[in-house]
């Protein structure tokens, strides 16, 4: 998929390593196409809050693996405080 492909969320952008793992996902990008700006802007600050690359690298894994689930929001989160 192309990258003006990947809807963008409402107030982050989104890092080139979640979109290539988006992109490589057709059932996560499905879901995430479908979800609102704001639920996506919550994932992105999901997965780069984390402070370490471990940290954020298992939130990509998890990520891809809940939204091709269908999961629309980050599980068992405040919530991101940018909005």
């Amino acid at each position: 998929m192309a990258k003006k492909d990947i809807s963008i969320g409402a107030v982050h952008v989104l890092p080139s390593d979640l979109q290539k793992a988006l992109t490589s996902s057709p059932r996560a990008h499905a879901t995430w196409r479908d979800i609102t700006p704001l639920a996506r802007n919550e994932w992105i600050c999901w997965v780069t809050s984390g402070k370490k690359a471990e940290t954020r690298n298992i939130r990509i894994e998890k990520a891809i693996s809940k939204l091709s689930g269908g999961m629309r929001r980050p599980c068992c989160w405040e919530g991101c405080g940018h909005r």
